[in-house]
């Protein structure tokens, strides 16, 4: 596709989505609260095209059919399972945040009237590194894909598309970000509806056979892969592993959470995140299945980007659709992302002492750093599944903690232990499991940065018979953090319960 075509797409869409998400900021002058929460404003469907929108960023078009290009049917099955989990668990917490913290715009919120101050900073530092490394991974997709789909320089996709969100974001807060989530979630919607149609135009019974096929050669690995017929138990346990990674990441997305709060109310919210749940989950499980048709036709250079190797001879009209759902969906994510990073700094980490000239600026300022994250990322040939990976493991070894908050014995003490001893037992996997790639101490703390199967040098992923995601990474952050917060806090309970009773006695 001619480059200058494809700039004025990409500006023409960044300016709709620009004017939309402005004109949302002038209706009204907005406070602090509004800004951050727009607290009961949204309808479900609202709230359903809102969650649905920015959830799925580009990564779309990248993780799952990297998936489905190296793992088979359980792998792709879990991926889907795993976009769709968050909402429905949100739909069953959610409603219960909003009972005991009516005015509340983060999950740190919560964990702060049930944990205590410590380990609302603890989690409100987690969800920011969470946050922001989903944001540059982001930045790093569009660039990725725009350089894929018209030549572009990275730089400039990035570089747009970054002031034209923090701009309308910084303005406007999260009223901005709720407008534009709904001209978004129907333009990402019905462009991947259109453009999956003609992707699946063709020889149909052609494009089963390629999906079970394995891979016929492959230019790393001496294995077979990418077959959506394979029912394998590494690849189901690294199906199970995604399940468990994304649900407990998409918990310390405060986007979400400020969502919960912006919803009319409880009905509005629990219809909302099954709706968004219900879009999800064909969507997903489609890209991954095309990932497998891709590995089907022979190994590929960038198996990150597989699913653009079906498209790459498609007429150039498919391209300019192409062109308009990336920067749909980067903007969708990207918006909130930049406005709930500023919600979790200024509620958890500032105590809720930041102005709403200072969050606005808050919001400016991360994005130099997502900018030079993103273009390290592309330069160096970075997965976009691998660094999503590094942000589930964080929230993996965060989350039970904070969902035990609902047990009425958890004491905030063995929470905040709980969760800094998820991150020490990956340590220990890898202890007990050397990453065999490195040496030395490395082999023992790299499946934290990578948490695959045996982490290579450079980020890249390196599968083993046929799984992608290490399920034993994640099971040990889950178990780790859990067994570390209840025995804690019943130990703790024991030991407050013999105090009083020796008091007593001593009265």
């Amino acid at each position: 596709m001619d480059t200058n075509i494809a700039y004025g797409l990409m500006l023409a869409t960044l300016g709709f989505f620009g004017y939309i998400g402005y004109q949302a900021a002038t209706e009204k002058e907005l406070e602090t609260d509004e800004y951050l929460s727009a607290r009961g404003t949204q309808s479900w469907l609202r709230i359903g095209l809102s969650l649905f929108a920015s959830g799925m960023g580009i990564w779309l078009l990248f993780g799952p059919s990297e998936v489905g290009y190296y793992g088979g049917f359980w792998e792709v099955l879990g991926y889907a399972i795993s976009a769709s989990t968050p909402f429905l668990l949100l739909a069953y917490v959610g409603p219960k945040v909003r009972a005991q913290l009516p005015d509340g715009v983060t999950l740190a919120d919560y964990v702060r009237i049930r944990l205590g101050r410590p380990m609302q900073i603890y989690v409100g530092v987690i969800s920011v590194l969470y946050m922001f490394t989903f944001l540059f991974a982001e930045f790093t997709a569009i660039g990725k894909a725009m350089k894929i789909l018209a030549g572009m320089e990275p730089l400039y996709p990035i570089l747009l598309v970054a002031i034209v969100t923090a701009a309308y974001t910084s303005y406007g807060g999260l009223p901005a970000s709720l407008r534009t989530d709904r001209w978004q979630g129907w333009l990402a919607l019905w462009l991947l509806i259109a453009l999956l149609l003609i992707v699946f135009g063709g020889d149909i019974g052609t494009m089963l056979d390629q999906a079970k096929a394995h891979t016929p050669e492959d230019l790393a690995w001496d294995w077979e892969h990418g077959s959506i017929s394979d029912l394998n138990r590494t690849s189901f346990e690294a199906g199970v592993a995604l399940i468990l990674a994304i649900t407990a990441a998409e918990m310390f997305s405060q986007g979400n959470w400020q969502r919960t709060h912006a919803a009319e109310n409880d009905q509005a919210l629990r219809k909302g995140a099954w709706f968004a749940a219900a879009l999800v989950f064909p969507l997903m499980f489609t890209m991954g299945f095309l990932g497998t048709v891709v590995a089907g036709q022979g190994a590929v250079d960038d198996p990150s980007a597989a699913f653009f190797y079906l498209i790459e001879d498609v007429h150039v009209f498919i391209i300019a659709l192409f062109v308009v759902l990336g920067i749909a969906l980067v903007c969708s994510s990207a918006d909130t992302l930049q406005n709930a990073v500023v919600a979790s700094i200024s509620r958890d980490l500032a105590d809720g002492k930041m102005d709403l000239k200072m969050a606005r600026l808050a919001t400016l300022a991360l994005i130099p750093g997502a900018i030079v994250l993103s273009l390290w990322g592309v330069e160096n040939g970075y997965s976009v599944f691998a660094i999503f990976l590094f942000a589930d493991l964080l929230a993996a070894a965060t989350v039970l903690p904070v969902l035990l908050s609902l047990w009425e014995k958890v004491d905030s003490r063995a929470a905040l232990a709980g969760a800094i001893c998820g991150i020490l037992s990956v340590i220990a996997y890898g202890i007990y499991e050397p990453a065999t790639s490195y040496e030395g101490i490395q082999q023992y703390v790299m499946y934290i940065i990578y948490p695959t199967m045996d982490p290579i040098n450079g980020g890249a992923i390196s599968p083993v018979d046929g799984g992608l995601t290490n399920l034993w990474v994640f099971v040990s952050a889950l178990v780790g953090s859990g067994l570390v917060t209840i025995l804690g806090s019943l130990a703790l309970e024991d030991l407050s319960n013999s105090q009083k009773t020796q008091v007593n006695e001593e009265e």
